[in-house]
């Protein structure tokens, strides 16, 4: 799937950039413990966001080697449905600009997402061109 090679390189980057970072100056931690468990999630907010950026780092590093690509798709897209659901959606549509910490972000990411697990579309037939 070389076609999608370059939406793949730009996702990994992203889910990598988005949880590596927490992992090291305890972003992963406070979002458990400050947001997770205060919603709800108690005792389990931590273990769920590392779940979360764990995940993402594995989707990442399954990207990159062209392996698994829907099974990281469905669960990275499951992730980022929930955190619309959860954080985004009562932001409003735009994460900067016209509002913040909207659910834009998480729709390309989606989107982008299908594009890769279905580069032919969801019909999964190859069209043929007429020259």
């Amino acid at each position: 799937m070389t076609e999608t090679l370059l939406l793949r390189i730009t996702l990994a980057i992203i889910l990598l950039s988005h949880s590596i970072i927490g992992m090291f100056d305890n972003g992963i931690n406070d979002f458990g413990n400050l947001y997770l468990n205060q919603i709800g999630f108690a005792p389990f907010g931590v273990f769920l966001a590392w779940s979360i950026k764990l995940s993402h780092v594995i989707a990442a590093i399954l990207l990159l080697l062209n392996k698994y690509i829907k099974w990281a798709g469905f669960v990275t897209i499951f992730v980022l449905i929930m955190g619309i659901i959860l954080v985004h959606f009562q932001e409003g549509w735009f994460v900067v600009g016209g509002g913040r910490n909207g659910m834009e972000y998480n729709f390309l990411l989606i989107v982008v997402f299908l594009a890769v697990m279905y580069p032919d579309g969801f019909t999964g037939s190859k069209k043929i061109e007429h020259g």
